[in-house]
């Protein structure tokens, strides 16, 4: 007998294999219109589920970003020192296209299913490190605003993107092979009221001096930057890139790193725009419609990484009770622990099939007015529900571990502290369901029209005729103050129809316990028959 058998630990979770071990997530693909692609898929999901890419992960947080603010020499330097594991993380990432691969060497959109295709992969880089994909995400989201009308250069800074060449010298954009691109918007005084910003943005012969402090900055060390600033004719979308165009060091300075909760091995800084220089991008006076083309991208990728951290901690759980013995049996055949598995196996499917669902939307977004209307309206409806779900799930799976789970030298406490961010980022929980109100206001019949399609597909599960008719009142009242009420009502609708449409055994208990109120407030209360959960769970983790 082994030690681990002796002492009744379960084996290491390592050399995973995340797409064949994760039975919704091949049906979400295929169902969304991912055929042929599968078998890389496969490969992928063997690739960041090996052991040598979670020993990168830990790393890569245990030894996190430092900014160095001046050379020895006392001159500004303004960068930051990243361990080599996370350009690791960033190479393979970059090298994989998942900045990029949903846009061709234009910026024009990438055929369908190019967001669906690169989701699955998004989902599960996020299993295994979150915080660089910040940098990936917001890299990803420029060039929607880059293809709509930007600097000179704007073509040149495309193809740049679009290639899969990490190259993370800090040196002019164009002496470089591939780029990235960061966000600084958030204001110290203003917050989430972005049009509140007081930094400026002065038009000069060939651009804009752009002056002022952003409270946070997303990667730091990107090449260049879309920031908002106050111009002549109001809030405006500014491309700061980090060396002026004559090759000097462009003159912003990080004041500081900020010491996070979690997503430590990603750097957000505070930063100081001193005279910076900048192209405008989109029309001067609309750069918060400017910037939010790129965070309703944005806000997605906060959708499915976050449902990537939900199977992340999802998969210890089931890996664990099922070697963990407890009073003559595993522990996954205890009764109450069963119902807490098969509840937490409940949410993950549900987090899938709607994120998976809406990639769809995007993909087809441009062809079909009524798929449009449906990633508009359900981007920032996902990314409540699920991001809002993400803490307390983790929380659970810890708890099936017992007191190893709260332990460092484990996953979880990583995955618990990341869980929080992306519920946070780009838009908090009042933002988004407030932006879900303003979409109502601007055209309440399209709106109704997404709400009647979503109760088609899913058609005669338990609650759901009566959530689609709340929801419809709801929004007609269009009340700031029920705005959480209405959001979580219509995100679990989206995810029952996805369920439904997907053909999963989880559609019609998820309905149950989500839409027909069959559920307590902490997970594994919800009434779940025995051959509801021996579905759930046999397919949680085959093998």
């Amino acid at each position: 007998m082994g030690d681990r058998a002796r002492f009744n630990q379960s084996p290491p979770l390592a050399d995973l294999d995340l797409f064949a071990s994760d039975p919704p997530l091949a049906e979400a693909v295929k169902i969304n219109g991912l055929g042929d692609e599968a078998r890389l898929l496969a490969a992928f999901g063997r690739r960041w589920g090996a052991g040598e890419m979670a020993e990168q992960a830990r790393l890569a947080n245990e030894n996190v970003p430092r900014l160095q603010a001046y050379d020895a020499s006392g001159f500004r330097r303004d960068t930051v020192e990243f361990h080599p594991a996370y350009h690791h993380l960033m190479k393979e990432s970059v090298g994989s296209s998942l900045h990029c691969s949903t846009w061709t060497t234009d910026g024009e959109r990438a055929d369908a299913p190019a967001e669906v295709a690169r989701a699955a992969r998004v989902y599960m880089v996020a299993q295994v490190e979150n915080g660089h994909l910040s940098s990936i995400i917001t890299t990803r989201a420029a060039v929607a605003v880059l293809a709509a009308g930007g600097p000179p250069s704007a073509a040149e800074m495309i193809r740049k993107i679009v290639n899969r060449h990490y190259d993370p010298d800090f040196r002019p954009w164009s002496e470089k092979f591939g780029i990235t691109v960061g966000m600084a918007v958030t204001e110290r005084q203003a917050g989430t009221d972005v049009r509140g910003a007081a930094t400026v943005a002065e038009p000069t012969a060939d651009g804009y001096l752009v002056t002022g402090h952003k409270w946070f900055m997303s990667a730091p060390m990107s090449d260049a930057f879309v920031v908002l600033a106050q111009a002549p004719a109001g809030p405006t979308a500014v491309l700061v890139p980090r060396f002026r165009p004559d090759g000097e060091v462009n003159a912003l300075q990080l004041q500081r790193l900020k010491n996070k909760l979690g997503n430590r091995a990603n750097a957000s800084a505070e930063v100081e725009f001193r005279g910076a220089f900048g192209w405008r991008l989109g029309q001067e006076g609309a750069g918060v419609r400017t910037v939010m083309e790129m965070v309703q991208l944005t806000r997605f990728d906060c959708a499915v990484s976050s449902a990537g951290l939900m199977r992340a901690a999802f998969s210890r759980a089931v890996h664990h009770t099922r070697h963990r013995g407890v009073f003559g049996r595993h522990l996954s055949d205890q009764p109450m622990m069963r119902a807490v598995l098969a509840d937490l196996a409940l949410e993950a499917e549900a987090a899938v099939a709607l994120a998976f669902r809406l990639a769809r939307s995007f993909d087809r977004a441009a062809e079909e007015p009524g798929e449009r209307m449906r990633a508009r309206l359900l981007t920032p409806v996902a990314k409540y529900r699920i991001t809002k779900a993400t803490p307390a799930f983790v929380a659970e799976a810890m708890e099936c571990l017992g007191g190893n789970g709260f332990i460092e030298d484990g996953v979880l406490p990583r995955l618990y502290r990341e869980a929080p961010v992306n519920a946070i980022w780009e838009g908090s929980g009042n933002v988004v369901c407030l932006d879900v109100l303003r979409i109502v206001e601007r055209d309440p019949e399209a709106v109704t029209a997404v709400v009647d399609d979503l109760l088609a597909e899913a058609g005669d599960l338990p609650g759901a005729r009566a959530s689609a008719e709340a929801v419809r009142l709801a929004l007609r009242s269009a009340e700031p103050g029920g705005g959480r009420a209405v959001v979580e009502r219509l995100g679990s609708l989206a995810a029952a129809a996805a369920l439904r449409a997907g053909a999963s055994p989880a559609a019609e208990p998820f309905a149950r316990s989500h839409l027909a109120g069959e559920r307590g407030a902490t997970l594994g209360t919800s009434r779940l028959s025995g051959a509801e959960m021996d579905r759930l769970l046999a397919r949680a983790m085959p093998g």
